[in-house]
């Protein structure tokens, strides 16, 4: 008897701390409405990565456990969606449909309470961000088992757009099938999450015939409409299309991680801790790519990531992607890149924005 009563003394704690946090959460909401109407007045963006990365910064520091970082960080991704709705509510474009990778990462960066749009390509999240229809767009960009995403990379070529932000989202592929695994004959997904699976399908299922989807979601579909289909998506796929999740983390690498980038059509402000991303087309001579390296070198600029695509203007001739670890307000970096322009036909910044932190 005596333990329930310590158990109801700790339950009551518990019941007036959540008073406190509402009533704080409160006061906090009535701040952010003041801050919307100085927003509105001045064309100021709803949504700035350089303050959130800068909020985000602060409150993981300051927190001491025993809540992990990660929650820190979901809860107040969580607040600052609800400060978007009471701000001016956001629409963010993204790969349909529900239950897709990209639906789940739009949820993760941006919280629950903005407007998710669901569009049946990648080339259309940016079309959608370019007209104005949407706030911003979030595109995969590179997984670190399957590589670069190369519908992202052709439309960065067709598009104006900039690159506002990133996240990194932990992607966990489960099998989902509403039959028995015994007589699974086809096994659906986006070609992408096939390619982050190929080892463990080939061993589990070496005979069963491999559908590409546009999504995984789609996949997820096509197995609730036939028992002897399996889909390889998420859990919420599986649960937005009523498929059983037969088996969970299928992917071949326990930590499979996909580079998501916020568009927008506003560049982002300067954190302190940022990356810019260089389209640019090389001139047809030699050492011409080594040069244009070496420019970023010699400015003592980190590349992180490089990646090439057909231009779709002239044959063998070559589109690249960098990432370089600098803002493009800074002198070296605008250096680099003026040095750069020499050994070019073409080069601009695709944008500059905060390096992600915590993995989504």
């Amino acid at each position: 008897m005596e333990e329930l009563k310590n158990l109801d003394a700790l339950r009551n704690k518990i019941d007036e701390l959540d008073k406190k946090l509402v009533e704080l959460l409160s006061a906090r909401a009535n701040v952010v409405v003041e801050v919307g109407k100085f927003k509105r007045n001045t064309d100021t963006p709803i949504y700035s990565p350089h303050r959130e990365r800068a909020v985000l910064d602060r409150v993981l520091a300051q927190n001491d456990g025993p809540l992990p970082d990660k929650t820190i960080e979901a809860i107040y991704r969580e607040l600052m969606s609800g400060s978007f709705q009471l701000e001016k509510p956001l629409a963010i474009a993204h790969l349909a449909p529900i239950g897709s990778f990209s639906h789940i990462a739009a949820i993760r960066h941006f919280g629950s309470s903005v407007e998710c749009v669901g569009v049946p390509t990648i080339e259309r999240v940016f079309r959608e961000v370019a007209a104005g229809h949407c706030s911003y767009g979030l595109v995969p960009y590179e997984n670190s088992t399957s590589g670069s995403v190369l519908d992202t990379l052709d439309a960065f070529q067709e598009h104006d757009v900039t690159i506002y932000a990133e996240a990194l989202i932990d992607i966990q592929h489960c099998l989902l099938c509403n039959g028995s695994t015994n007589e699974i004959k086809t096994i659906a997904s986006k070609p992408q999450v096939l390619l982050q699976c190929r080892k463990w399908l080939t061993a589990m299922f070496p005979n069963v015939v491999l559908v590409e989807t546009a999504s995984s979601a789609q996949a997820a579909q096509l197995a609730k409409e036939d028992i002897h289909t399996g889909a390889i998506g998420s859990e919420l796929a599986g649960r937005e299309h009523n498929v059983e999740v037969v088996l969970e983390n299928v992917q071949d690498r326990p930590e499979n991680i996909t580079r998501f980038l916020i568009l927008a059509k506003e560049s982002a402000l300067p954190s302190g801790d940022d990356k810019s991303t260089i389209m640019f087309t090389t001139k047809h001579e030699p050492g011409a790519l080594v040069d244009v390296l070496a420019a970023f070198r010699d400015k003592g600029i980190n590349l992180s990531h490089i990646d090439k695509r057909p231009s779709g203007r002239t044959n063998w001739d070559y589109t690249f992607f960098i990432d370089a670890d600098a803002h493009q307000d800074t002198q070296a970096h605008i250096d680099a890149v003026k040095t750069a322009s020499a050994f070019c036909k073409s080069i601009g910044v695709l944008g500059s924005y905060p390096k992600a932190g915590q993995v989504l």
